[in-house]
């Protein structure tokens, strides 16, 4: 049966961590960018992955920060991937030896599959809202059908995503994997067990309906 991942991001604390990982999330994401409502440091992220089992992945965001930083917070948190979500070139994404993935903001005039190819290291491309001066976490979906199309990474597809709207998504674009922040909290930074539970009811829903759906090609 198809199995679209899903990750739950802007993870604060271990509770919440724990809520995720009980309602079926295949991994978490810890911010490491301090204009977020949702930014960790090092010693709360460690904390944070202590309380999470194996086989549920963890991943680190950042956005355009230093080369030397990110190699003081890996030092510190045992993460398993990264999530580049600013402007950084393929070869700064590289350096740092780990599984990683690059965000791009989606709008209008963009090339995908032309961004895609400068990617082409990377484990997937997680395709997020374009907001102005705004790096990810707007709450806001994107013109799906700006994505359509045959891809050449993996796609893990971002935005303004909830449980009404994710079935719809994925019936549409076929991701590999989904990730939500706000659609699953109560305040920012912090997680709803209920708004995750219906979140991940609503993805494993689609994947019935696609499975099917491949079934009867």
């Amino acid at each position: 049966m198809i199995h679209t991942r899903i990750k739950i991001c802007g993870i604060t604390t271990c509770e919440d961590a724990r809520k995720a990982v009980n309602c079926g999330a295949d991994a978490i994401g810890l911010v490491f960018y301090a204009d977020s409502p949702r930014a960790i440091t090092a010693a709360q992220a460690a904390k944070i992955v202590a309380a999470v089992p194996p086989f549920v992945s963890v991943v680190a965001l950042f956005v355009d920060e230093p080369e030397n930083s990110i190699r003081r917070i890996l030092q510190q948190v045992p993460v398993d991937l990264l999530q580049f979500h600013g402007v950084e070139p393929s070869g700064f994404c590289e350096q740092f030896h780990r599984p990683w993935i690059k965000a791009l903001r989606v709008r209008e005039g963009l090339d995908i599959s032309s961004e895609c190819a400068q990617y082409s290291g990377a484990r997937g491309v997680l395709l997020d809202s374009w907001q102005k001066g705004v790096p990810g976490g707007t709450g806001k979906t994107f013109d799906w059908d700006l994505a359509g199309g045959k891809m050449p990474l993996p796609v893990i597809l971002a935005g303004g995503l909830d449980d009404g709207n994710v079935g719809s998504a994925i019936a549409q674009l076929r991701p590999q994997a989904v990730d939500v922040s706000g659609g699953v909290e109560q305040s920012p930074g912090r997680k709803n067990a209920a708004k995750i539970e219906r979140f991940i009811a609503a993805v494993r829903a689609a994947d019935v309906l696609r499975d099917g759906a491949t079934d009867d090609n």
